[in-house]
Formats: C-alpha cells, structure tokens, sequence
C-alpha cells in the first residue's frame, strides 16, 4: 500500500520561490518577483501572493518601489523546508481526522488505531521536512552535495 501525502502547489511555489532566493543570495539587494517569476517558471500574480504569505511569517523581508522586491529574512541555512510549508499551507498534517482516544473508548470500530496512524505519519513527514534547509538545498541543486535519499 502506498500512502498519498501530498505538498500542496502553494507549498511547492513557496519553496521554490525561496530556493531561487537561496541560490542568488549573492545578489546585493532585493529581487524582484517578476525576476522570481522567470527564474521559477512560476505565475507572477499567484507567486506575488504567496510571497506576502511568506512575509508574514518572516521568511522574507520587502522593499518597495524601483528596485524594490524580496530578500530572505534569515540566514539560508535557518530556513527549514517544513516551516516554508507551514507558513503556506498551516500545520503539516496527513489529514484532520482529529485525535484517538487514549482510553480504548473508540467510537468507531479501529478508528483510534488509524486516526494513531495517521498522525504518525504527519509526524514522520514534518521531521523529514525540517532536515531539509534551503542551503543544504541549494547546495545539492547547485551539484555539490548528493541527490536526497530516502531515510
């Protein structure tokens, strides 16, 4: 059986966006979103969007006018995958099935062993993505540190 744990496409862009800051972090000065936009391949106006999602949460900071756009709001290596997600797409969850009983007072027949499950598996999926900074992956798209491996 293969479980389906998906990133949403918001999640993904905003990863994506970040990443593409990562990589030019050498550039002095913001980056515009039009620049993001081509770099990424990404819709302007869905990716202006999320990148505001992105500033609330302090991942990157915003200069306005000409010249203006966004910079990363910390250092690359601080800047984990899951909390790039959570700031987009919220907790990191399988699903929102609620929680199990802890008691053995389940509802519904086997429902708490799953629901059990369920949360593990969320669990195990935001500890994967906190292992990932946007340096360390940077550093394997620019070809200097091997391919991610299951772990």
């Amino acid at each position: 059986m293969v479980m389906v744990v998906r990133i949403s496409t918001r999640g993904d862009y905003a990863c994506r966006a970040l990443l593409s800051l990562a990589l030019h972090s050498e550039i002095e000065g913001p980056t515009s979103v039009r620049d993001i936009a081509e770099r990424t391949g990404l819709p302007q106006p869905y990716l202006e969007q999320i990148l505001l999602a992105l500033k609330g949460a302090g991942l990157v900071r915003s200069k306005r006018g000409v010249g203006g756009g966004y910079i990363l709001a910390r250092d690359p290596e601080t800047i984990m995958l899951s909390e790039i997600v959570s700031a987009v797409d919220g907790p990191i969850t399988v699903g929102d099935f609620g929680q199990p009983h802890q008691d053995g007072a389940c509802d519904h027949e086997g429902q708490c062993v799953l629901l059990e499950i369920w949360n593990q598996a969320g669990t195990y999926m935001r500890e994967h993505l906190e292992g990932y900074s946007l340096a360390s992956i940077a550093e394997i798209a620019r070809g200097n540190s091997p391919w991610p491996q299951l772990r």
